[in-house]
């Protein structure tokens, strides 16, 4: 009924103000309302190419996960097959003498959980399982990709959860772990559930009542976890997923774990394997130069390799609830066609799709895939000029489908409900400290199609500006 009431509301309430006011002060009037010190940056476009609303257009902002937009858009265009199975992507596992080496080529998805049913580490497992009962060493090699696990701008402070975990091209289980945190008796210490990948220094307590203030921490690069605080002995669990920072030893370590399940006896350590960020420091790469890592997966000897599903469906879950690591992960995949995997050569792929769509260099830089770096820059108008490149393309419509849907799904499921652009605005959210972002589509009054891109930056107090910005789409939709 609130909805209803809403949309109702809106319905009488617009065409009244549009009497008194043009619509450009009426987008004033609102955004006037937000906290003294945002910067907005707005651009609507008609389906001719006609900019309807212009604020701050080439103005720089923040993009924060609005990047996803750019990294997406140039898997689209680069990445081969990306609608069949991916051949190239997936773990392999060879026997290097007595040793294990486990191999990741930049899939996303390789999970090692109990119900796993594609895309596991398991098949591997019973590869080895089934060769021999004895192995020495396990080695996780991800030298497919340098080792550059964080981006430039990106908050150290992010580094322990799993908005930051490590990136790397052997993945496993969204390089996350849960850590799930528990009441005992009054006056013991707090029960904490998590695979022993970290040790835990516990401090938290169990207290009477429900009342429950925990907190955690961990160095980066270390494997301690510092829990904190306390926990009602009536309370509920609490929950939270936590970053890894050596992905490629944690797959290693979870291998080692699987093998020991089938009976494998493993006799040595569990080890990860890098290669330095520069090309030039790594003989190994440099005498591989010319031949990409798609050419160099594919021709790999293994004694076993994983098959994940299409990339395709990874671009849609990347921007349907904005995830990170894959981000992250199809920027460095981008970047292997003719490259190092490094993230600037992946944003010279970017960079060459951006000359393709028009867009000025004035109007973007990026230090990352996924919008986590504080570094990245895009304007409104270079945002609505890639995203109507991307709407001519034979892949433009395939593209438009990965975008949340206003009231619907994804990162927009719980905006625009009961407004008059519920369930027709397909757009990709941003947020990052201070800042807020929206870009893509809407369809208008009319029924016809507008592409738009909407930015707040410097929001005083980190207070949100999405619902200033989503009643004035709603604003212009309604007027056009």
């Amino acid at each position: 009924m609130k909805h209803i009431v809403l949309a109702l509301a809106l319905s009488v309430a617009l065409p009244a103000l549009a009497q008194a006011q043009t619509l450009d002060q009426r987008i004033a009037a609102r955004l006037g309302e937000a906290p003294v010190g945002t910067r907005f940056g707005l651009v609507v476009v008609d389906p001719d190419g006609r900019e309807i609303v212009a604020i701050n257009p080439d103005g720089r902002f923040i993009p924060a996960s609005n990047t996803k937009i750019y990294t997406t858009a140039a898997a689209f265009a680069n990445l081969p097959d990306i609608n069949q199975p991916d051949t190239t992507g997936g773990a392999t596992v060879r026997l290097e003498g007595n040793d294990v080496v486990l191999t990741g080529w930049g899939d996303a998805r390789m999970s090692s959980a109990d119900d796993c049913a594609t895309d596991c580490l398991a098949t591997l497992a019973d590869a080895i399982a089934a060769k021999t009962k004895h192995v020495r060493n396990i080695i996780g090699d991800d030298t497919a990709f340098p080792d550059q696990r964080w981006s430039p701008g990106m908050s150290w402070n992010n580094i322990p959860s799993s908005s930051g975990t490590g990136i790397s091209a052997l993945t496993l289980d969204d390089n996350e772990l849960k850590l799930t945190i528990a009441p005992a008796k009054d006056g013991e210490a707090a029960r904490i559930d998590l695979w022993p990948y970290f040790t835990i220094d516990n401090q938290a307590k169990t207290v009477p009542g429900d009342k429950t203030e925990l907190g955690w921490d961990r160095d980066p690069n270390g494997k301690q976890l510092r829990v904190t605080g306390t926990i009602g002995a009536d309370a509920k669990p609490r929950t939270w997923k936590l970053g890894i920072d050596d992905p490629a030893d944690y797959a290693a370590w979870r291998l080692k774990v699987l093998l020991e399940a089938r009976g494998v006896k493993v006799k040595g350590t569990v080890s990860a394997r890098h290669r330095p960020l520069k090309p030039e420091d790594d003989p190994e790469y440099r005498a591989k130069n010319g031949t990409s890592l798609v050419q160099l997966a594919a021709a790999a000897p293994v004694l076993a390799r994983i098959t994940p599903p299409p990339v395709a469906e990874d671009l849609k879950h990347i921007n349907k609830v904005s995830q990170n690591l894959h981000a992250e992960l199809t920027l460095r995949r981008v970047a292997t066609l003719q490259g190092s995997g490094s993230i600037a050569d992946g944003v010279a792929k970017v960079e060459k799709m951006l000359v393709a769509a028009g867009v000025p260099r004035t109007g973007w830089d990026f230090s990352d895939g996924s919008g986590m770096s504080s570094y990245n820059r895009v304007s409104p108008r270079g945002s609505v000029g890639l995203l109507r490149w991307i709407a001519g393309q034979p892949w433009g419509a395939q593209f438009r489908e990965t975008l949340p849907v206003g009231g619907i799904d994804g990162t927009l499921a719980r905006r625009f409900k009961g407004t008059p652009l519920e369930g027709k605005v397909f757009a990709k959210t941003g947020t990052l400290n201070a800042t807020n972002a929206l870009a893509g589509y809407f369809t208008a009054a009319s029924g016809k199609t507008y592409t738009f891109a909407f930015y707040a930056n410097d929001v005083p107090g980190d207070v949100s500006a999405t619902k200033y910005m989503d009643d004035v789409l709603n604003l212009v939709a309604a007027a056009n």
